[in-house]
């Protein structure tokens, strides 16, 4: 999508390198003092759940001590995107992916009208959470963190985690647990300041190597291209050189790490732009942000990788990036 405020890199690109190169080296010394809090309860960051399901889900996230709202809603977004139609090939059904013989036995009625129904997420998130409780009465006296020995669980089952005596030695069930508790910091409203990433300068080197770049929808940059990019394609690149893999698709790369406020932006985080600023999913365009405001992006067909302003309506909020959040995301095709 066109952004709309912009700065050309035809006279002042001299100036816009110098401005770049001062703030990658200035990245992490501006950021010494970033150091990450702890503590207090846990809510949601602002647009990290489509606003439809934002109060069901901080409420029901409060069910017991082994869950909170941010943990709820990672579990929520890798089991369905967020979609209550979603249907698995192993029948597992609705926002929280039930499969019928759990749904009979531990589904219940959230919004109590009657009716316990799989399909509706005011049922089938209260639903989750109740499930998720449950399991960790049957494991709570099992040694380890009690919310991973409760997600091992939900993944292998009680009899597995207790004769274990905590998370089972299975492949999956490791990586689940680690799957959700890396993609919980995605969701939870900081604390504290977040801390700086240190792949943040080797990521903005790459993009500023592309300026000028003519952009190109669907564009990853291959030769066959011309070495072209769209914007998702231009900060999955960039963040590839230094080793980490993000998903091909704008929004899906919102959920690669925790969301710092706008004020705590340090270059390197990735800036996204919506359609719907309470609805992650309308997000359609991203950038890398350099600093003072601005970000390197791909903008649009017609344009070439440029520095724009990104104090714009549209703006929903940033990402630090981190190699543990990228690995959590759930795989989707490129679009």
């Amino acid at each position: 999508m066109a952004k709309k405020v912009w700065l050309t890199v035809t006279l002042g690109f001299g100036l816009c390198l110098s401005f770049m190169a001062l703030l990658v080296i200035g990245t992490f010394s501006a950021a010494a003092g970033l150091a990450g809090g702890s503590g207090g309860s846990v809510t949601l960051a602002k647009g990290s759940v489509p606003a439809m399901y934002q109060s069901i889900v901080q409420k029901w996230g409060n069910l017991c001590p082994e869950i909170n709202p941010a943990l709820l809603a990672a579990q929520l977004y890798q089991e369905s995107g967020w979609d209550p139609r979603a249907q698995s090939a192993a029948a597992a059904q609705g926002i929280a992916q039930f499969i019928p013989g759990t749904w009979a036995s531990h589904g219940v009625d959230g919004n109590g009208d009657g009716n316990r129904d799989v399909w509706d997420p005011e049922d089938a998130i209260p639903s989750a959470a109740s499930y998720d409780c449950e399991l960790a009465k049957y494991v709570k006296d099992v040694p380890g963190d009690h919310s991973d020995n409760m997600l091992a669980a939900y993944n292998a089952g009680a009899y597995a985690v207790i004769h274990a005596g905590g998370i089972p030695p299975y492949r999956e069930t490791q990586n689940y647990v680690k799957t959700i508790r890396t993609l919980e910091k995605s969701f939870a409203a900081p604390v504290g300041r977040v801390a700086p990433s240190q792949q943040a300068a080797a990521a903005i080197y790459y993009a500023q190597g592309k300026l000028g770049t003519p952009y190109l929808w669907g564009g990853n940059g291959t030769a066959d291209q011309g070495g072209r990019f769209d914007c998702s394609g231009l900060t999955k690149a960039a963040y590839e050189s230094v080793g980490i893999e993000l998903p091909r698709v704008a929004n899906d790369q919102w959920n690669a790490g925790p969301h710092p406020k706008r004020d705590e932006l340090l270059p390197g985080d990735l800036v996204f732009f919506a359609t719907d600023l309470n609805d992650p999913r309308s997000i359609h365009h991203v950038g890398l942000y350099v600093g003072g405001g601005y970000m390197i992006n791909a903008p649009y067909t017609g344009a070439v990788i440029r520095f724009d302003k990104i104090d714009t309506p549209d703006f929903i909020g940033g990402t630090r990036v981190t190699k543990d959040g990228a690995q959590a995301l759930p795989t989707t095709g490129a679009a």
